[in-house]
């Protein structure tokens, strides 16, 4: 739903199916922004934010959780002391995604 709701608002997009292939991508190419589930398989989103992080500070994340145990909005606040620069619960409003897409995209 994400991917086709970016590229209908003209953004092109990469998908990765897990974190580690996420970072193989980041590592591959330029990336103006990451959009991370917290939970993944084989690298989960907070480790692949913090490990972004120490590549470098200038990375755009956007953090997104529907949560377990705990409610997301813990893990949301985790992702956000980690460095992402805005944070969504499940289910994400696109306008909202889009929107904070946008923002962040324009921010220095």
């Amino acid at each position: 739903m994400l991917r086709r709701t970016l590229k209908f608002e003209g953004f092109h997009v990469e998908e990765a199916s897990n974190g580690r292939e996420a970072l193989e991508i980041y590592d591959s190419r330029p990336i103006d922004i990451i959009i991370t589930d917290i939970f993944m398989p084989e690298k989960p989103g907070l480790g692949m934010i913090k490990e972004l992080f120490a590549k470098s500070r200038d990375i755009k994340i956007i953090a997104i959780s529907g949560g377990s145990v705990f409610a997301p909005q813990n893990y949301l606040d985790i992702a956000k002391k980690f460095g992402a620069r805005r944070t969504f619960s499940k289910p994400v409003d696109r306008k909202q995604l889009v929107a904070a897409v946008r923002e962040v995209l324009a921010e220095d």
